[in-house]
């Protein structure tokens, strides 16, 4: 596997001239050139890439899944994430490439933040639908990054920097806006997800594999975690693991209160490894122990 180190490099692999600024870049994605004797069947990168794509045809994996890309959609990679292209049937159409290196954030705010948008690590198939507005923009924020990138002086961090962080506020408001507008296919998977839930919760599995997990359900629905918990809490104000957790308070409560199950035999049947893990769990959500709760409840 690949590992591309800077972005001088990804740029000499796509055929395309050294950046102005050895951390931060944007290039047309119709400059590209994907050789079919490049690493592309799997590499990683380490920086941050954020693209505009129209008309982009072909087929990648990021991550652990295969999709079709369509036209007209933004994308964000996080660093370190395994990729892989066909480059025998991908077509880079017109668009935007930003890329920028970690290092090109330290000692600013943003390099404590980034993180924290979800949307870094949603899958392809997740990718951000804009309006003609909203792409205009996108357009004119990564037009003003390479304008500055242009002409580097102790001003250029801060500029560039300042308008990256604009941009992914601009990312936040326009996904809120995408599951707005698809709400009706939202709410068919909040539906989903909550059969997936009560399936598991219900069945032996905990007892055999443990607790459920974020990544177990978004598996199930073809999504990333990180898009399935940001998808929900649009929705209902709960991220996936805190309705996961409301469920299996229901659950403990149900067995406690109908079945004279030990403590330890509740916890082994949720999913716990440990009881204390368990009350503590319990306690924590419900401000009772687990029987406390049953000695209350009868």
């Amino acid at each position: 596997m690949k590992n591309i180190q800077t972005i001088t490099e990804f740029h000499r692999l796509l055929s395309l001239p050294d950046p102005q600024h050895p951390l931060v870049s944007v290039t047309p994605s119709e400059l590209c050139k994907f050789d079919a004797d490049g690493p592309w069947a799997q590499f990683v990168h380490q920086f941050y890439c954020i693209a505009l794509k129209r008309e982009v045809k072909g087929k990648i994996k990021y991550g652990q899944q295969t999709y079709d890309y369509d036209k007209g959609v933004m994308s964000f990679t996080a660093p370190r994430q395994v990729q892989s292209l066909d480059v025998q049937t991908l077509e880079c159409g017109t668009g935007l490439l930003l890329m920028f290196h970690p290092d090109f954030l330290l000692k600013h705010p943003l390099a404590n933040v980034i993180t924290q948008y979800g949307f870094f690590s949603y899958a392809v198939h997740e990718a951000l639908h804009l309006s003609p507005r909203e792409e205009e923009d996108v357009i004119g924020l990564f037009k003003k990054i390479d304008q500055e990138c242009q002409h580097i002086d102790r001003h250029t961090q801060d500029i560039v920097l300042s308008q990256i962080a604009l941009l992914l506020t601009y990312s936040n408001r326009f996904y809120e806006r995408q599951f707005i507008t698809r709400k009706n296919t939202s709410s068919d998977l909040l539906i989903k997800f909550q059969s997936i839930v009560d399936a598991y919760i219900n069945s032996d599995q905990p007892a055999e594999k443990g607790l459920l997990t974020v990544q177990h359900v978004a598996a199930a629905l073809h999504l990333s975690p990180n898009y399935l918990s940001d998808m929900l809490r649009y929705l209902t104000g709960q991220n996936a693991q805190q309705h996961i957790q409301l469920r299996l308070i229901e659950k403990a409560k149900e067995i406690l209160a109908i079945s004279n199950l030990t403590v330890g035999e509740v916890a082994y049947q949720l999913g716990f490894e440990h009881p204390q893990s368990f009350s503590k769990f319990f306690k924590a959500k419900t401000n009772l122990s687990p029987l406390e709760f049953r000695t209350s409840f009868n």
